[in-house]
């Protein structure tokens, strides 16, 4: 599955509860658009340590890298790399 499609569908199933999932574009800010807080960081990041074989550092917990679903599938392009 790529990694677009999985990010995207664990944010739909995990975060999107009551909500449209056409509400959630590539780039928008999940934390802006409230669709997930620090809690749920952290569970994002689980998914992508198992999902993605890759292990985050705290240093790399940034919305630079994780705030939208374009940011999360080019951090985990540069992960896997």
């Amino acid at each position: 599955m790529e990694s677009r499609t999985a990010i995207r569908e664990f944010i739909v199933d995990n975060f999107m509860m009551g909500r449209e999932a056409s509400d959630l574009t590539d780039g928008g800010s999940l934390l802006d658009l409230g669709i997930i807080d620090s809690t749920g960081v952290l569970e994002l990041v689980g998914f992508l340590e198992e999902t993605f074989s890759i292990t985050i550092e705290d240093s790399e917990l940034v919305p630079e890298n994780l705030d939208s679903i374009d940011n999360l599938v080019a951090y985990v392009a540069r992960k896997t790399e």
